[in-house]
C-alpha cells in the first residue's frame, strides 16, 4: 500500500464495511434507543466515507492533525459479543473498541509508510477514528457512568 489512492481506497472500503455492519445491527436491534444510536453511527461512517471521497493529495499536503482527547474509558472495559440482545452500554463499548482497532491499524500503517502523503493520510485517519471513539466514550460517560 504505497500510493495515496491505495490508502483512500482501503479507508473507503473500511467505512463501507462499517456502514453495512451498523445497518445489519439496526435490523437486529430491539429497542428504539439502540436503533437510534446505530443509525447515528452509520451516518457518521457515511460522512466519513464522503470526507474520504472528497480528500485529495493537495488537501492532505497541508493537513496538520488536531489531536483528539482519549478518555480511555473503553480501554478498560470488556468487549461483549455483538448480538440482538445487546444493551446500550454493550453497544457503546463494542463500537468504541471497533474505533480503537481502526486507530491501531492506521497508526501502524502510518509508522510503516515511507512516503509523506500516504503517511499524512494515515495520520488524518487516526485522528478521525479517535474523534469517533471520543464521541462514543463521551456518550458512555453521560449515559452509563453518570447513572450510578
Amino acid at each position: 500500500m504505497t500510493t495515496f489512492k491505495d490508502v483512500i481506497n482501503l479507508a473507503i472500503k473500511r467505512e463501507e464495511e462499517s456502514i453495512q455492519g451498523y445497518g445489519s445491527m439496526i435490523d437486529l436491534a430491539k429497542t428504539p434507543g439502540i436503533k437510534n444510536l446505530l443509525q447515528e453511527l452509520q451516518e457518521e461512517e457515511r460522512n466519513h466515507k464522503k470526507l474520504l471521497q472528497d480528500l485529495t493529495e493537495g488537501k492532505i499536503e497541508f493537513y496538520e492533525p488536531n489531536k483528539a482527547i482519549d478518555l480511555k474509558i473503553s480501554d478498560y472495559l470488556e468487549e461483549e459479543s455483538l448480538d440482538a440482545d445487546m444493551d446500550f452500554q454493550g453497544l457503546l463499548i463494542f463500537a468504541a473498541k471497533k474505533e480503537q482497532k481502526a486507530v491501531e491499524l492506521y497508526s501502524d500503517l502510518a509508522k510503516k509508510s515511507k512516503a509523506e502523503k500516504p503517511r499524512k493520510l494515515f495520520e488524518f485517519l487516526v485522528e478521525q477514528e479517535k474523534y469517533h471513539k471520543l464521541k462514543l466514550e463521551t456518550e458512555y460517560e453521560k449515559h452509563v457512568l453518570e447513572e450510578d
